[in-house]
């Protein structure tokens, strides 16, 4: 069992006043013990441990140095938040992170004053901080605005879009640069090897420091980092970086773990800018923790685990992930059919292609986070003949759905889009559930848009999208493990538009689209108790429609329930569309969509999640007994 860490320097903080209060020698002790306290927090809930490592002492020092919450520390993507959470007032709660009522693994808006701006998706705190840095010089409470991104997140075009703003500006704000040369995969791309070479070989600590901040630093740093400058630029007032082009001062790049580096830089910083800075911070992800140090992907999302030793809490045997369904049906196909090729946005092992990049590694791209970069490169791949297939989460393909529209549908060029974590996702709440999908990608003409209900459809789905050359199509899966069903090794193309029934009955007709299919034999089930007979039917496409099969149970049946794992305006509502205009809504039949409702649902485990969502067999049992004139009733 394992033994809390001693941590008396922290125990006397209840917010960052306390840290400013504190000697750059306690700040450091400070720095340490909060480290060992993100380390046990997190080997209880699991969570995003490395990143949160990576950033211990730059957010000590910025809560040391900045006057937070007047100040506005924004947090990029802000699953490194853990130690940000500590300091703020939550430490007593820290324990309950990623929990059902427990505290969000990302910054919330609605959870404290010192998280001024939500965040989960990638490459937003730019624009976000140019937003309180114009409302405080129009008037508004605010003081200054420090965005803190890390150097996969540059990897974004928002990013630079927000850069090139904020230095025609000119206003006072700060961008911290956090690079530990590694997101969620090793970044990719020409700015990963700028990066790398601003600080690359001997130069060391700060080397386009601008002039005006290198004579406000400490003798020897001064002179170290005007030397460095002299030796990167040729001259004193030679060329600058990308950053001081796009209008920033530039200062680093400095070592984001020595606190007498990052102190009197940020110090200088905060008293002499005038417009716009970007300060290189170099972490590294996991530091100080050496199974998340030495781990392939520095300890980016955890399990449970013992401290002692970084090993992870076995997760019992089940029936393969979906995501790894995919992954291998995908390649199977791959190999046979050169054409194939794959594309992700720096999820290659959240999508599963990296089993393809193993065997075909030039027909993987990883673009990076850049999720609409992904969407049109894949339309350029498939004008030339190829067959691309992006594979792109449900939450994140909603940043490139200008150019799923435009560059994709509108042309109608045959893109193969593998929508995974669709649904409701568990842990990380709201921010990446996959709910909206099924809703924007239907109301695109030429778009084809299947769901999987087990993990054979899906190995079928794989095998139909790579066959269809005729337009878009998209299938979607959610995260986690199967039903358990043998999966095909070499699957059939399903034919386009038709769905399936599994049983037959005469009452109640469940209609799934998706994941949620064993949710409905469940509660055939239940209301087979009752005496009812159900047929059960798997939609399998939300577009086309199976207008054959929806005739049929709306014409055979007391009620007709359709059931899906989205929003609403999805696949119910394309299924109420065409009733209504076929006058299928006008008979006997009374016909109802479950949906997710219209709220944001915070994290549980998935199924709690969907039992709040009000999408349980009993749910749905009780539904389909409403709309045929009975109650369902439960055993006390």
């Amino acid at each position: 069992m394992e033994t809390r860490p001693q941590t008396p320097t922290l125990d006397r903080v209840r917010g960052p006043g306390d840290l400013r209060q504190m000697s750059d020698g306690t700040l450091a002790r400070l720095a340490a013990e909060l480290r060992d306290e993100v380390i046990s927090a997190v080997s209880h809930t699991g969570g995003h441990l490395g990143s949160s490592l990576g950033v211990v002492e730059l957010t000590v020092a910025l809560h040391a140095v900045f006057d937070t919450p007047h100040d506005k520390l924004i947090w990029d993507v802000s699953h490194q938040c853990y130690p940000h959470k500590i300091l703020t007032g939550r430490r007593d709660r820290i324990r309950t992170l990623r929990q059902e009522g427990g505290l969000s693994g990302f910054t919330k808006r609605a959870e404290s004053a010192y998280d001024p701006f939500g965040a989960a998706h990638s490459s937003t705190s730019i624009s976000a901080a140019l937003g309180f840095t114009v409302g405080r010089d129009m008037g508004q409470d605010t003081g200054d605005a420090i965005a803190v991104i890390g150097d996969g997140a540059m990897s974004a075009g928002m990013a630079y879009e927000a850069m090139n703003n904020a230095g025609h500006e000119g206003r006072r704000l700060f961008v911290i640069l956090n690079d530990n040369e590694m997101s969620i995969a090793p970044p990719t791309g020409a700015m990963s090897s700028y990066l790398s070479g601003l600080y690359s070989g001997p130069m060391g600590l700060a080397r386009h420091m601008a002039e005006g901040f290198e004579a406000a630093l400490p003798g020897p740093i001064r002179d170290h980092a005007r030397r460095a400058r002299q030796l990167v630029t040729g001259l004193p007032d030679g060329q600058g970086t990308l950053f001081e082009e796009l209008g920033f001062t530039y200062i680093g790049p400095i070592d984001g773990h020595d606190m007498s580096q990052l102190l009197p830089v940020l110090r200088a910083a905060r008293a002499r800018a005038t417009g716009p800075v970007l300060i290189h911070c170099c972490t590294v992800k996991g530091k100080g923790y050496a199974p998340a140090e030495h781990s392939a992907d520095r300890g980016h999302g955890v399990s449970k685990f013992e401290v002692s030793t970084g090993t992870q809490a076995a997760k019992a045997a089940s029936a393969p992930s979906y995501t790894k369904v995919f992954g291998q049906t995908l390649t199977r196909l791959a190999e046979r059919d050169p054409r194939i090729v794959a594309v992700t946005a720096a999820m290659p092992s959240g999508t599963g292609v990296s089993q393809m990049a193993e065997r075909l590694p030039s027909r993987v791209f990883d673009v990076g986070i850049a999720e609409q970069h992904a969407v049109t490169f894949c339309g350029g791949l498939a004008a030339s003949g190829l067959r691309p297939f992006a594979a792109i989460y449900s939450t994140f393909l909603q940043r490139g759905y200008d150019q799923v529209v435009h560059d994709i549908a509108l042309q109608n060029l045959p893109v193969r889009f593998a929508i995974d974590r669709a649904g409701l996702v568990g842990a990380d709440g709201p921010t990446h559930a996959g709910a909206f999908d099924v809703g924007f990608l239907s109301a695109l003409p030429n778009m084809t848009v299947m769901a999987a209900a087990d993990e054979a459809e899906l190995a079928r789905m794989t095998a139909t999208a790579a066959a269809w050359d005729e337009g878009p199509i998209a299938f979607r899966y959610p995260r986690g493990a199967g039903e358990g069903v043998p999966v095909p090794e070499q699957p059939e193309s399903l034919e386009i538009g038709r769905g399936r029934i599994l049983q037959e009955g005469e009452h109640v007709a469940l209609l799934s689209f998706g994941a949620h299919l064993g949710e409905c034999c469940r509660a055939a089930a239940l209301l087979e108790e009752r005496g009812l007979t159900v047929t059960i039917a798997d939609a399998r496409f939300a577009k086309p429609l199976d207008t054959a099969l929806i005739r049929r149970l709306a014409r055979d049946h007391r009620a007709l329930v359709t059931v899906e794992q989205g929003a609403q305006g999805g696949f119910g509502a394309m299924v109420l569309h065409h009733m209504a205009n076929t006058g299928l809504l006008d008979g006997a039949c009374r016909v109802r969509t479950m949906t997710l409702p219209d709220r944001y649902i915070d994290q549980a485990s998935p199924a709690a999640m969907y039992a709040d969502a009000g999408l349980t067999a009993t749910d749905i049992a009780a539904t389909a007994l409403e709309a045929a004139g009975m109650q369902l009733t439960t055993a006390p």
